[in-house]
């Protein structure tokens, strides 16, 4: 195809969308997806309430998946799935396997239940640092004093999160 909007109709076996919460907004505003589409991933930018209620609402999709992580820890680094009849969460799940959340104050202490901390990402997904910027590396790539692992590394996110009762990590920005 020349152009993806023509991905929206006709007879193309698409099952799967993944792409940006904005470009989703965008297809569902100029025509909405096509029937045979069940799962659609969202990654990159905060998710709306809004933007679920209207994918369920204008299509067929029985699923959306929010995929939080940057770059930095391979992209993606939690998940949660909505089903249709679920709606919406709140929240930006639990972390992919090989990875762990830590929840940290200014010490890099752990914060309780509720409380919110600065988001570090540790496990396998974690980069070795930034191509020639050494003092951003050290910024942000910080031994793992949580991982049993000698060499283990984790990544200091700047974004906020607090754990919720089941687990669940609320994204704060």
């Amino acid at each position: 195809v020349t152009n993806v909007l023509e991905l929206q109709h006709g007879e193309h076996d698409i099952t799967l969308i993944n792409t940006v919460p904005s470009a989703l907004k965008a297809l569902l505003e100029s025509g909405g997806l096509s029937d045979g589409v069940d799962t659609v991933n969202v990654a990159g930018e905060a998710l709306k309430r809004s933007l679920v209620e209207t994918l369920f609402e204008q299509t067929s999709v029985k699923r959306l998946c929010n995929l939080y992580g940057p770059s930095e820890t391979t992209t993606y680094s939690s998940w949660v799935s909505m089903a249709r009849e679920d709606g919406f969460a709140a929240h930006i799940g639990k972390p992919v396997a090989n990875t762990q959340f830590y929840l940290l104050d200014e010490h890099k202490q752990p914060v309780p239940l509720g409380v919110p901390g600065e988001i570090y990402i540790g496990g396998a997904g974690v980069a070795r640092g930034y191509l020639n910027r050494d003092d951003l590396t050290a910024e942000r790539f910080l031994k793992d004093p949580f991982s049993s692992e000698p060499n283990a590394r984790m990544y200091k996110t700047g974004d906020l999160g607090r754990y919720l009762p089941d687990g669940n990590i609320e994204y704060l920005g």
